[in-house]
């Protein structure tokens, strides 16, 4: 009974998370994206892009053209987000000399609020900072944070990914070997 209750309350929790975090993306913007607008992505080549790393560097998608790219949207005011940082550091790890590239695209305002967060939370993959949320939002129609996109080695969008995940699980692993 109590673990029903508990799992009632977590389930309850996750829920006004992804509704508060649904309304803080769409805040930001007059036109939010639909929710169903990310499902016409699939199986479409991932549109290109051109952002700032941390140290004030351009970086292309394109520039990892031939690679395996989990494209991963997130913030750092956002808890599933750092909550999947551990993860996606041994996915990096695990994969790192096979062709797989982890490009981590914060939606925060601020690049001194993401190097912040870096400091504390260190990562091994490469970020970007998409400011003022034209390629979150126009290009890749994100409506929620964490939010990542698997991309083949054509550049092609082949899964998406809602919410915290645990980049380990053998599921996903799976996703990722069949496609290096």
């Amino acid at each position: 009974m109590l673990k029903s209750s508990k799992d009632n309350f977590l389930n309850k929790l996750i829920r006004l998370y992804l509704l508060l975090s649904l309304l803080l993306v769409t805040s930001v913007s007059a036109q939010p994206p639909s929710p169903y607008a990310v499902e016409k992505l699939s199986g479409q080549k991932a549109p290109d892009f051109t952002l700032k790393d941390l140290n004030g560097n351009d970086v292309s998608l394109s520039l990892f053209k031939g690679k395996v790219v989990l494209l991963n949207f997130w913030a750092t005011w956002c808890p599933p987000c750092k909550a999947e940082i551990p993860s996606m550091n041994k996915l990096q790890q695990m994969f790192e000399n096979k062709g797989l590239i982890i490009l981590a695209v914060s939606t925060d305002k601020a690049v001194v609020d993401v190097k912040d967060f870096i400091k504390n939370n260190p990562v091994n993959f490469k970020v970007v900072v998409d400011y003022n949320l034209k390629v979150s939002r126009l290009l890749y129609k994100v409506f929620m944070i964490p939010t990542t996109f698997l991309i083949d080695k054509k550049g092609v969008i082949v899964k998406k990914y809602f919410g915290e995940q645990d980049w380990t699980e053998p599921d996903i692993i799976k996703d990722i070997e069949t496609l290096l």
